[in-house]
């Protein structure tokens, strides 16, 4: 990836060993000249020099830098957001316009890893062109409570989906010579009370469901960085608390990168420090003076303020950052347009086609009415510091304009939300399209999953005037649809980002399939889920949210329940139809440490190319205490019309496990684990039993 770089670190690590070792290994490999070269950078420095690069330095004009040392050869560390795109925030050196990419969890949508990867490809090289070297990406928090201000950022409410997104996202990141930074770590599901709030959860469901995704992004990613949260856990701020830094981050997964404060996320000096956090960001209120004195007297150790800033220049050495010069570069706008344009339509989810309305028919069209507030407004994304200063951006109306053009089919479009001028719109024509949305945000949770601004009203009113009413939907996170029974068709789009219009118009009237799957439940009223009118686990009480719901978090809570939502977790349709075979599973007795191998014959029989997602679902021995199933594997296949293809999908010993609470170890007990296979989590015929003895 970096071949001069790396010849010239095993060159650094040959000259290490043989001068008696600067902490170099005797193999030479890139990541211990790295770590040689840290180690004898940090030796050189004053303890003046070494305070100052713990924390951020935050001048007017860039909220987000660590100023490098040039007599030293230390660059600066420049920080960006990026959970959708390069999206500094508003605040920050100029707010320099990038690609709006598709929302995080309409990519998670996608179950396909193939997509973050393009995905971060773009995020990486807009990172060099606009000459930036850390993005604060992927945001891997599970979705606890769906009414999350910031649920859109993410992927989704499942720990292995997540994990297999967020590894591949990273890795594309990183291979353009760009930090990595995985957050919020950990068990920050909300933002009501999220600079505050202590969550009390069982070690058990902080390992089985929300730390998997971190363990991933280091484990199989090597993510460069770790960004600790604002909230505390068990009685410590994330920031603070030396079990999850040092004992399980650091220690159990041996991540050798620098953990980070989320900003202003620090809350002491000593304890943070001595914790395992190692940059505060964006301002030394901590690690400042404060920091200097507690080196002085103690408290904090020297070989620990060494080992602070070793972290992170091993990682910016590990890749180039100490070897390049940095400068600026055009985006290539259209390259990347047309990458977030083909995800943006892997992860949009027909929800419902009655009838088959869609894709649209052109030649059985005469008059078209697009109707509803979010028409002429492009759902670009979400707000907070993920905003993106798009490039270019489109609305559903200009799509659909710019698609029709030259057909003669007539539009007709009010887009001011006035229910009396959109009935009337709509009776007089042939098709109504109905878009629809919010703006969630960081910063607040949602009161409600309801559509705002009287926008049910309106899907109810243009529906009861025309039965083939279609509705887009851009939200970034579930919402209710009282007025489901009433129309013909309903398209989750999320927030598709800048190519908004273009996607739109294309899913619309079939120029391209749409594949996507949920990759979170949608709930039939606020009233279900696990932590609905129960204070206690949300928002929470007297300054605790308590996780006693456990396990069973999203679909695994309507399985345990027995509730019914109004669509369930991996139900996506398409334009084509699939069949699915009986799958064949091997071996049907497990020894330990052996891997589960699963085959399923997928084919298209239908008319147009598609794509379908093969989902593996395990259901444990009920004595084990585990959720009814838990998904496992998946796997995504395209497929032209009449095509077939046999899919494989392995699930290593992992998949099986459970974590022990009294060894506090990953166990994976015998008795017989049912293989659930199918299309969505309340979908899968096929059933195989396997025997681990």
């Amino acid at each position: 990836m970096f071949e001069r770089d790396a010849r010239y670190l095993r060159a650094l690590a040959l000259i290490a060993v043989l001068a008696g070792g600067l902490g170099g290994c005797a193999d030479g490999s890139p990541d211990d000249a790295a770590d040689a070269r840290a180690r004898a950078i940090v030796s050189r420095m004053s303890l003046e020099q070494k305070i100052a690069q713990t924390h951020g330095s935050a001048p007017p004009e860039d909220f987000r830098i660590v100023h490098g040392i040039p007599e030293l050869g230390i660059p600066a560390l420049t920080v960006t957001n990026g959970p959708a795109g390069v999206g500094p925030g508003p605040q920050v050196f100029g707010n320099v316009p990038a690609s709006a990419l598709p929302s995080p969890l309409l990519l998670a949508a996608t179950w396909d890893p193939a997509m973050a990867t393009r995905y971060g490809d773009v995020q990486g090289a807009e990172m060099r062109a606009i000459g930036r070297n850390l993005i604060e990406a992927p945001d891997v928090d599970l979705a606890r409570v769906p009414i999350n201000g910031r649920t859109f950022e993410a992927y989704g409410e499942d720990p292995f989906l997540i994990s297999r997104v967020a590894v591949a996202n990273i890795r594309a990141i990183q291979a353009h010579g760009v930090l990595a930074m995985v957050k919020h770590y950990i068990a920050n599901n909300q933002e009501e009370q999220r600079m505050s709030v202590d969550v009390r959860a069982s070690e058990r469901t902080l390992r089985e469901l929300y730390l998997p995704p971190f363990e991933a992004a280091v484990r199989e990613a090597d993510v460069a960085s770790v960004m600790c949260s604002y909230n505390s856990v068990g009685g410590a701020f994330a920031c603070e608390n030396r079990w999850l830094l040092t004992d399980v981050l650091k220690g159990e997964w041996g991540f050798r990168g620098f953990v980070q404060s989320d900003f202003f996320a620090a809350k002491s000096t000593v304890a943070s420090a001595n914790a395992g956090m190692d940059l505060e960001m964006p301002t030394p209120r901590f690690f400042g003076d404060a920091l200097r004195a507690a080196i002085d007297s103690g408290e904090v150790s020297a070989e620990r303020l060494d080992d602070m800033l070793r972290r992170r220049y091993r990682e910016m050495i590990r890749f180039g950052l100490f070897d390049r010069e940095f400068g600026t570069s055009p985006i290539p706008a259209e390259e990347h347009a047309a990458i977030a344009h083909e995800i943006a339509v892997a992860g949009t989810v027909l929800l419902l086609n009655r009838d088959e309305i869609l894709p649209l028919d052109e030649s059985r069209l005469e008059r078209l009415a697009v109707l509803g507030p979010w028409a002429g407004r492009a759902a670009i994304g979400g707000g907070g510091s993920s905003m993106v200063n798009p490039i270019r951006s489109s609305t559903p109306l200009e799509g659909i304009a710019a698609r029709l053009a030259g057909s003669g089919i007539e539009i007709a479009s009010d887009s001011s939300g006035d229910v009396d001028a959109a009935v009337r719109l709509a009776a007089e024509a042939d098709v109504a399209v109905v878009v629809v949305g919010n703006f969630e945000a960081e910063g607040h949770d949602r009161e409600t999953l309801a559509l705002p601004d009287g926008q049910d009203q309106l899907v109810a009113a243009v529906a009861a005037a025309n039965p083939r009413t279609v509705v887009v939907v851009h939200a970034g996170s579930p919402v209710l649809m009282p007025w489901l029974d009433g129309v013909a068709a309903v398209v989750e789009g999320w927030y598709p980002g800048g190519e908004d219009g273009a996607v739109t118009a294309a899913v619309l009237f079939g120029d391209a399939n749409p594949s996507g799957k949920l990759p979170i439940t949608f709930p039939a009223t606020d009233g279900q889920g696990p932590a609905a009118g129960r204070a206690e686990r949300y928002p929470g009480v007297d300054g605790s949210v308590f996780y006693d719901e456990g396990l069973a978090v999203g679909y695994r809570w309507y399985d345990a329940t027995g509730e019914v939502p109004l669509f369930p977790f991996g139900h996506g349709l398409s334009y084509t139809s699939f069949q699915l075979g009986r799958a064949k599973v091997s071996p049907r007795r497990l020894r330990p440490g052996e891997s589960l191998e699963v085959e399923v014959k997928v084919t298209n029989t239908g008319r147009r190319a598609g794509a379908e997602v093969v989902q593996v679902y395990v259901a444990y021995p009920p004595t084990l205490g585990e959720p009814p199933k838990q998904l496992r594997g998946f796997a995504k296949v395209a497929l032209a019309p009449n095509e077939s293809r046999r899919v494989h999908i392995s699930l290593d010993e992992r998949a099986l496990a459970i974590w022990h609470e009294e060894r506090r170890a990953w166990s994976v007990e015998p008795g017989d684990y049912t293989l659930l296979i199918g299309r969505s989590s309340a979908e899968t015929p096929d059933q195989v039993t396997v025997t681990v003895e």
